[in-house]
């Protein structure tokens, strides 16, 4: 096996433990809310305290990766995941909650930057398309780490000790697969990776960005407190549902190589954004559980594209390294991250949860609309 090979497995495995880590965090966002006895105005706040830490922290994220080198990059950023993650159920009060939020929110977007642009460089290496399905080892990691959760919620184990054991390992299987990677030392050049106001195309990239990953994170916040609370699920069914909208982006990405392949990224935009769209609509019309979950996995297949099309299209853009596009388009995209949960809680708390989780449905028709976008 050589080195690109050994490199794109231990992509995988960080790929699959940045998902577990989000998705085992997902599943336990009713926990902390039940824990700490937040309203879902509350809620939102605290969400949107991790979204400004990730925000922050993308204006050096590609200065970082590429002056330090992705492997000390995400070294750090997941033993300080996993030390945040470890702490949001331990809080003994909600501002101590809010600041351990802004930490995970941190970390969590410096890993996942160096994550991408260790992805994008062995794809660039390898000569294939790989990135889609390396995505798709996150949403492998997202359903495992929200199985995981379900299982020992139904045993009753209580959630800080089992986030703390979780987030251990997961940062322990991390580690050892940095040692494989390509990307292992600094590049030199940081300049090209300074954060700066994208434009151009990389601003639509980022806005088109920003669309899906308010559709997406609000799925990942808000889907288990929707089941429970709207729909009056027990705790285990509502992870269930968390589960398949991650099994169902693992497919959608699996496949996404292929589809590349096939079809021009514009065309599978369009589509993924409609199809996005419409299984979303039809499941908040419905409001039943069984249908929810089903629904739920529809919109993981229609979603599951969105995110590696884009930062692919924004890794090939002159000018910028691709940890340096990454970032820049992931800084705006973020807007989606801020603004998303909390507007979906306070609209919540003006009507419904129901009622709110439409912005997931018009955030995905903004990406169908402008798929034109994509060039390469």
């Amino acid at each position: 096996m050589n080195q690109i090979e050994r490199g794109l497995w231990a992509n995988r495995v960080q790929f699959f433990v940045l998902g577990a880590l989000m998705g085992h965090f997902g599943a336990h966002v009713a926990s902390i809310k039940q824990v700490h006895q937040l309203s879902d105005g509350q809620l939102g706040q605290a969400l949107l305290a991790g979204a400004c830490g990730s925000a922050v922290c993308l204006l050096t994220a590609g200065t970082l990766v590429q002056r330090w080198g992705a492997r000390r990059c995400l070294m750090g950023a997941v033993v300080a995941t996993g030390l945040s993650l470890s702490g949001l159920l331990l809080a003994p009060n909600v501002a101590l909650l809010l600041a351990l939020m802004a930490a995970f929110g941190a970390a969590t977007s410096l890993l996942d930057v160096a994550t991408n642009a260790e992805g994008c460089d062995i794809e660039a290496r390898a000569g294939r398309k790989l990135l889609s399905g390396l995505h798709g080892m996150f949403s492998v990691g997202g359903m495992a780490g929200a199985l995981w959760a379900a299982l020992l919620l139904q045993l009753a184990v209580p959630p800080a000790w089992q986030v703390a054991g979780t987030a251990t390992a997961l940062v322990m299987l991390n580690l050892g697969a940095s040692r494989y990677m390509v990307s292992a030392a600094s590049h030199g050049e940081a300049d090209e990776a300074r954060w700066r106001l994208p434009r151009g195309s990389l601003l639509v990239l980022g806005l088109l960005a920003a669309a899906g990953l308010l559709a997406e994170g609000a799925m990942y916040d808000w889907t288990v407190v929707y089941l429970r609370d709207a729909l009056g699920t027990s705790g285990a069914v509502a992870a269930l549902g968390y589960a398949s909208f991650c099994a169902a982006m693992a497919a959608g990405r699996f496949g996404g190589d292929a589809l590349r392949t096939r079809f021009h990224p514009a065309v599978l935009l369009r589509a993924s954004g409609a199809l996005a769209a419409v299984a979303m609509a039809v499941v908040l019309l419905i409001g039943h559980p069984l249908a929810t979950v089903l629904g739920f996995a529809v919109v993981g297949l229609g979603l599951a594209n969105v995110i590696p099309l884009l930062f692919i299209e924004a890794s090939q853009q002159p000018g910028s390294t691709p940890a340096g596009a990454i970032a820049a388009v992931t800084s705006v995209s973020f807007l989606g991250f801020v603004s998303g949960p909390p507007l979906v809680g306070a609209l919540a708390q003006a009507s419904s949860l129901r009622l709110a989780l439409g912005v997931i449905v018009a955030a995905a028709v903004a990406v169908a609309l402008g798929a034109r976008a994509l060039r390469h």
